[in-house]
């Protein structure tokens, strides 16, 4: 699963750092920032379940508070599971699968025949793109049964208000069902992976409001994205009592090749019932409970009122645990939402921020509350064991695997935003992979380390045109660059050096040298950012190009910072690179095929073309090129159908660096089927309704229910627009300068 995650490594990155920003007179009152953007949702709205979590483990709620209303959810908004980084399940493999099974040949600029896994929908390839997968882990949800005898259903759950108290990590939940108020409270431990639940209502001392904990067979696999849980042949997987004592159990989960523990501890005045295969019911015990109620309703002491505050209320924690290593000790529900407050004020104290108090543009406000509800949900959901999918530990997107070329956008928002630690957590996964990235390399034919697109928790491609993917690799020298800019010393130098060092290796070995034409050249073949283009022949996209271009240099530094001489073959590569390619005075996707400006049909997916001045500082683009290619982008682009949620902060970055601020803001908030954010902070990707020319009746399940890319990328484009980039002299340089906007910048870190 990786290496650990060292204590030492985490107060290393936690300790103080200087910050590249100078601090306002007057500290920004983090309290207030946060909290008056804490969401408070007043309906059942399948849009808007909430979230909590420690980075790896995470528990998405209904208006419950639980997961009583999961496949509705599912059905018409966002799903509300229970995942991790660390639990995944393989199906046996009879058949030996192996990636060469699913491997065709190409022909590389070298004009030498490689072969790669690109078959995806061949049996090897459809075993090794599922398999292995994330699982997941249980539900946890209401139970009640009316008084008709009929199951609860979202229109019982009358006057709801459900609040996230972002300050503490605390989720309160408040309703009525048939006439009783409920409420329930919902908190995550910082460290371990558990969940802890109070109930209270007077429908718990009669014991008809309880909790179950039901546990799927997995997810459903015949769909990729989004996939429902599978509640299907129960005989498939076992779910078994370990041990048991009076007020806590122990159970053991077994699915395909994996295994689990999970621990549930309770009051002591609930009964633990197994109520039949993988369920389990948690309710008061009416037997013990009818003498103290009786007792209560004759006298009204303090202590009485206090015993039956008692009766009412139902309290629980669930734990999840990937081997037999289970603590002994228990905490208190208080301790638990205790530890929960004190790790969220830490966060947020110890780390940037920005404010927009002041502000009379209305956009600021709706920035600043998408700034605090990402930051959130990017800390919840994306610092696990295994580096995280694009839709965190929401739901299953691609099987649960991690697409590394999206690890720049998950992550480096947490240097930029002063959280090291969760930038160097997912990093460290990296780092413990090199000895299998070194393999792919030399299977390859490269040199140093290359990276897999699509993988589990091992470093282990996945089938389909991702081994021919690219804007992948130079990922791990950008992201250690960011934090040796965060803190300059030997140490960070020691510690990603050979991340930086064999990344850059095999970024040299990639490229080509074109003796006719006296330059070096990237693929065929390749699968360029923008997606649409023939993998066999794509030669020199501008992007990756540029990505080249800047990371040997960066690498070249790290050698130098290091005490060691810089290297021949990188220096003559960075000067004779291909240039990023442009026709007609303004930049294209590929050089091998540069028509994004002739053909309409070259004009949806990534515009990528931007990326070399945003993203990156602009090694030698030319300012003019990049403002017409902006331009064109703005108004030729296809916005609706293929744009994804990182595409709008890529482009208002390169604005930003072209000093048009206003436009920088008007891309970055601008309403489209990818760019809808929800009250939760949540933004799914809806380019699959968009192009349904004929939805069916009633369809509303999107492909990709919530995409955290878009908020990550969200992220790092405010930071740059708020702290600037090297050489920047302009505060705040991403807003505009209209007496409308009010910006206080503490601790951001520029860009390069």
């Amino acid at each position: 699963m990786g290496c650990a995650f060292t204590a030492a490594l985490v107060v290393w990155l936690a300790s103080p750092a200087i910050t590249s920003v100078a601090q306002q007179p007057a500290p920004i009152d983090r309290q207030a920032l946060v909290t008056r953007h804490n969401p408070v949702i007043r309906k059942v709205d399948v849009d808007a379940p909430l979230t909590v979590g420690n980075g790896g483990f995470a528990f998405g709620a209904d208006i419950t508070g639980l997961q009583t209303f999961a496949e509705h959810y599912h059905r018409w908004g966002v799903p509300t599971e229970t995942q991790s980084r660390w639990c995944w399940v393989s199906d046996s493999n009879p058949k030996n699968f192996t990636l060469a099974d699913a491997s065709r040949d190409f022909t590389n600029a070298a004009g030498k025949v490689l072969a790669y896994p690109t078959k995806q929908s061949s049996p090897a390839g459809d075993w090794l793109r599922k398999n292995p997968r994330s699982h997941p882990l249980g539900q946890i949800l209401l139970d009640y049964v009316k008084a008709d005898g009929s199951a609860l259903n979202p229109e019982d759950i009358q006057n709801p208000e459900q609040k996230l108290d972002l300050w503490r990590g605390v989720l309160t939940s408040r309703y009525v069902i048939e006439g009783k108020p409920v409420k329930v409270t919902t908190v995550c431990h910082p460290l371990q992976d558990v969940i802890a639940v109070r109930i209270e209502s007077e429908l718990v001392a009669s014991g008809k409001l309880g909790a179950r904990l039901a546990f799927p067979r997995g997810h459903d696999m015949t769909t990729k994205n989004t996939p429902a849980l599978d509640w299907s042949e129960p005989e498939s997987h076992e779910t078994t009592i370990e041990n048991r004592k009076f007020n806590w159990a122990q159970l053991k989960r077994s699915v395909g090749n994996t295994s689990y523990r999970v621990i549930v501890s309770w009051e002591m005045n609930a009964r633990f019932t197994n109520s039949q295969p993988h369920e389990f019911r948690l309710a008061s015990d009416r037997s013990r409970r009818r003498e103290e109620v009786d007792s209560s309703q004759t006298n009204a002491s303090a202590s009485s009122r206090r015993r039956l505050q008692q009766q009412q209320t139902l309290e629980f924690t669930v734990g999840f645990y990937p081997g037999t290593d289970i603590p002994e000790a228990w905490l208190t529900l208080d301790d638990l939402f205790d530890r929960s407050a004190g790790h969220w004020m830490k966060f947020w104290q110890q780390s940037a921020s920005v404010d927009f108090s002041g502000s009379t543009d209305p956009r600021a406000n709706k920035i600043e509350e998408r700034i605090i509800l990402s930051r959130y949900l990017m800390a919840v959901q994306m610092a696990g064991e295994v580096p995280p999918q694009e839709s965190g530990l929401t739901c299953n997107t691609w099987y649960g695997k991690h697409h590394t070329e999206m690890i720049w956008w998950h992550t480096a928002h947490f240097a930029l935003w002063g959280n090291d630690e969760l930038l160097a957590k997912n990093l460290e996964w990296f780092r413990c992979q090199l000895p299998a990235a070194r393999e792919l390399a030399k299977e390859r034919g490269l040199r140093g380390a290359r990276w897999a697109k699509m993988t589990g928790p091992v470093m282990r491609e996945s089938p389909g045109g991702n081994p021919l993917i690219v804007w992948n690799q130079p990922h791990m020298v950008h992201l250690a660059e960011l934090l040796y800019r965060n803190k300059p010393t030997q140490r960070t130098l020691s510690l990603y050096r050979e991340l930086v060092l064999e990344t850059a290796e095999c970024l040299a070995s990639m490229v080509h040298y074109d003796e006719a034409k006296k330059v070096y050249v990237l693929g065929p073949p390749l699968w360029i950012a923008q997606e649409i283009y023939d993998q066999g022949t794509s030669q020199n996209p501008s992007f990756e190009l540029a990505q080249w271009q800047w990371s040997l240099e960066t690498a070249q530094r790290w050698r130098e910072r290091l005490g060691m001489k810089r290297e021949e073959k990188w220096d003559h590569i960075i000067k004779h690179l291909s240039p990023v390619p442009q026709k007609d005075g303004k930049y294209v996707a590929l050089g091998s095929n540069p028509d994004t400006w002739d053909n309409i049909d070259s004009r949806h997916d990534h515009p990528t073309m931007l990326a070399p001045l945003g993203i990156l500082p602009g090694t030698g683009v030319e300012r003019a090129t990049m403002e017409r290619t902006l331009d064109a982008v703005l108004t030729t682009w296809d916005w609706e159908t293929k744009i994804w949620g990182w595409d709008y902060p890529m482009i208002a970055m390169t604005a930003a660096r072209l000093g048009r601020p206003e436009t920088a803001v008007e891309i970055l908030l601008r309403e489209g089927p990818n760019n809808k954010y929800l009250p939760n902070g949540h933004c799914p990707q809806r380019s699959d309704e968009a192009m349904a020319k004929n939805p069916k009746p009633g369809a509303r399940k999107r492909e990709i229910a919530v995409y955290l890319p878009a908020n990550g990328a969200f992220l790092s484009a405010v930071a740059m627009m708020a702290a600037g980039w090297d050489g920047n002299t302009n505060n705040a340089p991403g807003f505009p300068k209209d007496g409308k906007w009010k910006v206080r910048v503490e601790g951001v870190y520029p860009l390069p």
